[in-house]
């Protein structure tokens, strides 16, 4: 069948735009600097999730992390495949406990005797709370990873008091009624945790207990804060105000940033934003046009704490992008929209400074026979920046081939690339993920500032065959990335990004 014009214009709209042949260009200029990298960025988020409501049953916590039974438990009851595994990724944060847990969760019951803690239905994500993981738990594991404490409070049904005497169980000197109680569980030092979130997801009325509106959360927010700074005397708090989650095409969730940025600036250190990458069948639309939507919230919000900041004339407001994950099911493809995310990330690190991967047990992958933990694509990925990433992020020039996927999302780059230079070691990082589902893309990485070293050092993962095949424990061999050496002119490098992958090549440059 001959097709209409007009279908044959959309079919054609569908299609990768490129030139056959062109070499793509990337231009790299230590000068050209964006922002000192956040080392926040490479956080996780982590809450007690159960599936009890039809289909098979799982808890997030008990038993992937917290399982004092296991042969693999330590001395506090959790998994060290986990713990080794997050301090390989040098994670520098994690935030607890929640998410939509938060919104029911009242604290106290999670502290003191575990065999005296009561075990509750778990009015978020259904299943019983045994609350057998609180307070005290949550430290020590971040302890054992080398992670920092980020706290979310219950802003749905909690209240300032409880928020306030949280604050008081974990930063409080012994003389207190709550420090004393944390003395009397084993912790006589505060703990002293700095970040806390003001909430999460208030705004999510269908699925948040207790959701407000923006002017009531504000309210609440204020006054909680000023409680909070108040029960922690010895440790300067900052605080993370809950940025809208509830997108919908009315424009609601801007409106809610609006009001949110303007009633806690001054307050507030940071705004939420979550962004879980929708799935998709359509290869492009997954690569691109979901990258592109991610680019465009950061863009959006970042442009109003700017627009708050500026008429306030004070200091900035910035972003943390505290939930995110590539879609559930997407297989081979998801390490490289995690490479997309953080090229997003370092890409706008002059606004974002904190991001939380969830969950915390995403950085493994597990065998639904045996349970064996192993190593995914994920993880080498995630690995690749969180280890290497650190210090200036650059603005790379980037010239290259592009696609459509129709209406809004035309032009996207196949080549989606960020780069980073570490003063102390002398090294640049490019990052980049080639989106052509068939092709390679020749591309000419040139050095404005100084010299590349003789010798680049390239390491590509690759999705199997461009297709969502899951992850196995029996092909966890395949899984690290490749390695290879490359030789550079000093300025310039040549390199051919395979189709579908994820590469970061590191060189070392000289000034001149």
């Amino acid at each position: 069948m001959i097709p209409q014009p007009s279908r044959l214009a959309s079919l054609l709209l569908l299609l990768p735009l490129c030139s056959p042949g062109q070499t793509a260009k990337i231009k790299i200029d230590i000068d050209h600097v964006i922002s000192r990298i956040d080392p926040h960025i490479y956080g996780v988020f982590m809450e007690p999730i159960n599936a009890h409501r039809g289909g098979p049953k799982f808890s997030t916590l008990y038993g992937p992390v917290y399982d004092p039974g296991s042969p693999l438990a330590d001395k506090e009851g959790f998994r060290t495949d986990i713990v080794q595994a997050a301090r390989e990724l040098d994670l520098t944060q994690m935030r607890w406990p929640g998410g939509n847990f938060t919104a029911v969760y009242d604290w106290r019951n999670g502290v003191g005797p575990k065999a005296a803690r009561p075990r509750l239905l778990n009015l978020a994500w259904g299943g019983v709370e045994t609350n057998q993981v609180g307070t005290d738990e949550w430290v020590e594991l971040n302890r054992e990873i080398g992670s920092d404490d980020i706290v979310c409070i219950n802003a749905g049904t909690g209240t300032i008091t409880e928020a306030a005497d949280w604050v008081a169980y974990c930063n409080a000197p012994v003389g207190t009624y709550w420090a004393d109680k944390r003395a009397a569980n084993g912790h006589p030092q505060p703990y002293d945790i700095r970040i806390w979130d003001l909430g999460n997801e208030v705004d999510g009325a269908p699925w948040i207990i207790g959701h407000k509106t923006a002017g009531d959360y504000v309210k609440f927010a204020v006054e909680a804060a000023k409680a909070m700074r108040a029960s922690s005397p010895g440790t300067k708090l900052e605080f993370v105000a809950s940025g809208s989650s509830y997108y919908q095409d009315n424009l609601d969730w801007v409106n809610w940033n609006w009001k949110v940025i303007r009633g806690l600036y001054g307050v507030a250190d940071y705004l939420s934003i979550h962004r879980y990458w929708g799935a998709s069948k359509d290869y492009y639309v997954l690569l691109g046009q979901r990258d592109r939507e991610l680019e465009e919230k950061i863009d959006i919000t970042a442009g109003q704490l700017k627009a708050v900041a500026d008429v306030r004339q004070g200091p900035p407001m910035y972003l943390s992008v505290d939930e995110w994950a590539p879609p559930f099911g997407s297989g081979s493809l998801s390490a490289l929209v995690l490479a997309e995310y953080f090229n997003a990330f370092l890409r706008h690190a002059d606004v974002v400074k904190m991001a939380n991967y969830t969950l915390l047990t995403s950085i493994l992958g597990r065998d639904g026979q045996t349970g064996r933990t192993y190593k995914t694509p994920l993880f080498y990925a995630f690995k690749l920046f969180s280890a290497r990433c650190r210090g200036e992020a650059l603005d790379p020039f980037v010239e290259c081939g592009t696609f459509s996927t129709g209406g809004h999302f035309r032009d996207l780059p196949f080549l989606d690339v960020s780069s980073v230079y570490n003063p102390k070691t002398g090294q640049v990082m490019i990052n980049v993920v080639n989106r052509h589902r068939e092709k390679s893309v020749a591309t000419d990485i040139s050095c404005i500032t100084g010299r590349f070293d003789r010798t680049a050092e390239a390491s590509t993962i690759a999705a199997a065959g461009a297709g969502d095949q899951p992850y196995t424990y029996a092909d966890r061999a395949d899984y690290p990335p490749k390695t290879e050496q490359i030789a550079t002119t000093g300025s310039a490098i040549h390199y051919a990004f395979p189709a579908h992958s994820f590469t970061q090549i590191v060189v070392g440059l000289s000034r001149p």
